[in-house]
């Protein structure tokens, strides 16, 4: 699998408490944090739900 560099770039605050716990699922505690991944389907849809939140890198 590949992985994905994913970037916290705006924060979860006045958003719906849905895409806070999916931050807080893939592991964001504070803003302009990384994290890398494997990109499985599931990582992907989270990704997805929240993208407008998120820098998204192919590594």
């Amino acid at each position: 699998m590949s992985k994905v560099k994913i970037t916290q770039i705006k924060s979860g605050i006045d958003r719906p408490l849905r895409q806070k716990k999916t931050l807080q699922a893939l592991g964001f505690r504070k803003l302009n944090q990384s994290i890398e991944l494997e990109n499985t389907p599931q990582i992907a849809g989270m990704i997805r739900q929240v993208n407008h939140l998120l820098k998204v890198e192919n590594i």
